[in-house]
């Protein structure tokens, strides 16, 4: 077997989060000097540190330091380091070679990858590509910028397997190659603070196609000119999906159907009525999920019964909407701390939390440690609300926060605090029975004043 790339290199990781730990555990693994450099202080990473206590790792941290690049051969960021971070551009400076987790995971990935991005939808139309690869009987990996980085599980991914990655533009912007099924599904204004400009946005998700060979396959939106601008830069097969029109090769709705057109054959594959999905926004994610099943070799069965699966997904770290560069997930379904600390977990952008609800006697301890390290803001509601608040305000260092009555009031807080780039997660801990029937309830209510939000957005 040959020897690991990284073997004997020296690799700097910058942020100790989710996706820099990972790198760090594997990079040791196949026998690099591992370097791992946060910007917080050691006593807000104790457990983020305890996580890598078994490998042999340096940690630099409270600082990115100069000397941090002394004999480094590769630095990799994770997704909240800019390309135009001093250290970053130091390292350019010096032909430091720059790379990320999900980079390193492609390189080495036994099977073909299939490769999702765009400004809204993607993590539900990887999700729902997920369902679907699962509906088939095949084994199918989902990650990326979703769920836990499969650079942890390599060594268990077979080449019969199906990879289903869905990529940002911060990760997409450090690639060199591009997945043999890769689809863009919309590039619309987003993360202009990180990249400067549309230009440099829309060629970070270029890089998806841009690097494909004669065999691959690009999946566009057809009915977002920012995707099919991106068209003439793949060079093997285009397919694109549309919900107002009907296209050559790949979906469309046509008489409440979705169609499925390649290779001059047209099929019907399921009804727009079987969508288990609201919003005209989720029959495009099934349309390009449908076209990516397809382009992978997955018939119509599988396609329908993933689609219909795919139900048991809502309230569960659901998406519905971006506003503003601003991303609000829903995950009512969190009725106990421990199901919140495992949505906080799922994420490495800025949280500003919407906690509270009722409380049914739990301890919340750890909870309240680990929103202080983590969450950016928290927005209390419920009767729970000043519970969570005293135990808050008791931590050594407390995260800013604010106290309401209703999710409503939550929500309008929320809108108001977030920033680009952060996501604003509902995952109450508490029940949901000081103010609701259940837990669909009240999320379903979360989803009512986010779309209205929205609708706001869109009327100024």
């Amino acid at each position: 077997m040959m020897a690991d790339p990284l073997r004997g290199k020296r690799l700097v990781i910058l942020g100790l989060a989710r996706q820099g730990r990972a790198l760090a555990r594997f990079a040791a693994g196949v026998g690099a000097e591992v370097v791992v450099s946060d910007l917080r202080p050691p006593e807000a990473l104790a457990e983020e540190m305890a996580a890598l206590a078994d490998l042999n790792v340096e940690f630099v941290l409270g600082e990115h330091p100069p000397s941090l690049l002394e004999g480094t051969d590769v630095l990799a960021l994770s997704g909240g380091v800019p390309l135009t971070a001093p250290i970053v551009v130091a390292a350019q400076e010096r032909n430091i070679t720059l790379t990320n987790d999900s980079l390193e995971f492609a390189r080495r990935a036994p099977a073909p990858l299939v490769g999702i991005t765009g400004s809204a939808g993607k993590t539900t139309t990887t999700a729902l590509a997920g369902a679907i690869g699962r509906a088939s009987g095949r084994r199918t990996w989902v990650g990326g910028n979703i769920g836990n980085p499969l650079i942890e599980k390599l060594g268990e991914i077979a080449a019969e397997d199906l990879i289903i990655l869905e990529l940002s533009s911060f990760q997409l912007e450090l690639w060199d190659r591009s997945p043999a099924i890769a689809a863009i599904l919309n590039i619309t204004p987003n993360h202009l603070d990180r990249h400067g400009t549309m230009a440099a946005y829309s060629a970070a998700k270029a890089s998806i196609v841009h690097h494909q060979r004669a065999d691959d396959v690009a999946i566009l939106g057809a009915d977002d000119p920012g995707a099919m601008a991106l068209a003439e830069l793949a060079p093997g097969r285009l397919r694109t999906y549309s919900a107002r029109q009907p296209v050559d090769d790949g979906a469309y709705v046509a008489a409440g159907q979705i169609w499925l057109a390649g290779d001059g054959v047209r099929k019907p594959v399921l009804s727009v009525d079987q969508i288990p999905l609201r919003g005209p926004h989720n029959v495009l994610n099934v349309l390009a999920a449908v076209t990516v099943a397809d382009s992978a070799g997955i018939g119509p069965a599988a396609i329908q019964d993933g689609v219909a699966q795919f139900e048991s997904v809502a309230h569960r770290l659901e998406p519905v909407a971006t506003i503003d560069g601003v991303q609000y997930v829903n995950d009512s379904i969190a009725t106990a701390p421990e199901r919140a600390l495992a949505a906080l977990a799922a994420f490495d952008e800025p949280l500003v939390l919407l906690a509270g609800g009722r409380d049914k006697n739990m301890v919340w301890d750890e909870w309240a440690e680990q929103v202080s390290r983590r969450v950016r803001h928290v927005v209390l509601f419920g009767s729970l609300g000043p519970l969570l608040e005293k135990l808050l305000e008791a931590q050594p260092s407390p995260p800013p926060h604010t106290r309401v009555e209703a999710l409503a009031e939550a929500v309008d807080a929320a809108h108001a605090i977030a920033q680009p780039g952060d996501i604003v997660l509902l995952s109450p801990g508490g029940t949901s029975y000081d103010a609701y029937r259940d837990f669909e309830e009240r999320g379903e209510q979360f989803r009512r004043l986010v779309r209205a939000l929205a609708t706001e957005k869109e009327q100024v």
